[in-house]
């Protein structure tokens, strides 16, 4: 689907070469005082697999509030499907909106408060005051998509935390947005589960949605995203470029701490290296094996030699 007018209530198209999301110089704060987000430029254009990058607390969950016309910037100016945001935080066309822009929330436990997992995901669609045949048409696509048509008829807390992430993102996808907006979808799952639903939501750009992607997770960002935009702890756009060029810049990772340096001692051997913020140490504790630069611990005024290399 296009952003085109394809029946009353829906948004007008965006122009030609206007991206979906503009913002310029904005800024969020909470309370008036914290500062959750301090001068974002960005532009999201249609059909773009995008992932939010940054560590805990630097403004990837309150950029996704923005862009879905929860709350509007504080500061500076955002554009959202030719909407200015802050109408449509202020309650203007904001029904409309939500039907283009969906967020699924970190904790699935804010979107599943039905009965059943089917009258969840329902619940969009019935508002919409379509007939029962076109509404569970829709929620037969949105729960044969997330792989859970087997639990349409399960309490949400009778389900794993797999299952609830899969049902919540059912949950708006039974609205059939053009834009898909995830925070952290990976979060607290186990490594089967968390990768069975990154499968599930490569798949979702199929129809030629557009998706935002919050994660601190590198490992699953090449298969959800074709390009990556990199938060810094100051709450500001620090990089934003194609995935692979981002993941390859162990630098600029350390910077954002998303990954980092701690030196290690093999015996007589120092050497610095880098993690991945979840990975723990394993392999060979030969780091020569591994491709270190090898210093004699006596030696306590050379300069600790290493070859800096992402591991795991």
């Amino acid at each position: 689907m296009t952003l085109e007018t394809r029946s009353i209530g829906r948004l007008q198209p965006v122009g030609p070469g206007e991206p979906l999301f503009s913002l310029r110089a904005v800024r969020y704060a909470y309370s008036g005082s914290h500062v959750a987000l301090d001068g974002i430029d960005l532009d999201i254009r249609r059909g773009e697999k995008v992932a939010l990058l940054g560590a805990n607390g630097s403004g990837k969950s309150t950029l996704l509030k923005l862009l879905d016309g929860i709350v509007a910037p504080t500061q500076g100016t955002l554009r959202a499907l030719g909407r200015d945001v802050a109408a449509v935080a202020g309650g203007e066309d904001a029904f409309v909106f939500h039907r283009e822009v969906g967020l699924v929330f970190q904790d699935p436990d804010i979107q599943l408060f039905s009965a059943t997992v089917l009258d969840d995901v329902a619940f969009g669609p019935l508002q919409l005051g379509l007939t029962a045949p076109e509404v569970r048409a829709r929620c037969d696509e949105a729960l044969a998509a997330m792989e859970i048509a087997h639990l349409a008829d399960r309490a949400p807390f009778e389900l794993s935390g797999g299952e609830k992430k899969r049902a919540a993102i059912a949950s708006v996808l039974s609205l059939r947005p053009d834009v898909l907006l995830l925070d952290e979808p990976t979060a607290s799952l186990d490594p089967r589960t968390k990768w069975l639903l990154v499968d599930l939501i490569g798949r979702l750009t199929a129809a030629g949605r557009t998706l935002v992607i919050a994660t601190h997770e590198l490992d699953i960002v090449p298969a959800i995203a074709d390009r990556v935009v990199v938060l810094s702890e100051e709450r500001r756009v620090l990089a934003d470029g194609l995935t692979a060029a981002i993941l390859a810049d162990t630098d600029l990772l350390v910077r954002a701490n998303l990954i980092h340096e701690h030196l290690h001692r093999h015996g007589v051997v120092r050497h610095v290296h880098a993690h991945d913020l979840e990975d723990g140490h394993h392999g060979s504790d030969d780091p020569t094996a591994a491709g270190y630069e090898a210093v004699r611990a006596q030696d306590d005024r050379a300069t600790v030699a290493a070859r800096v290399h992402p591991e795991g």
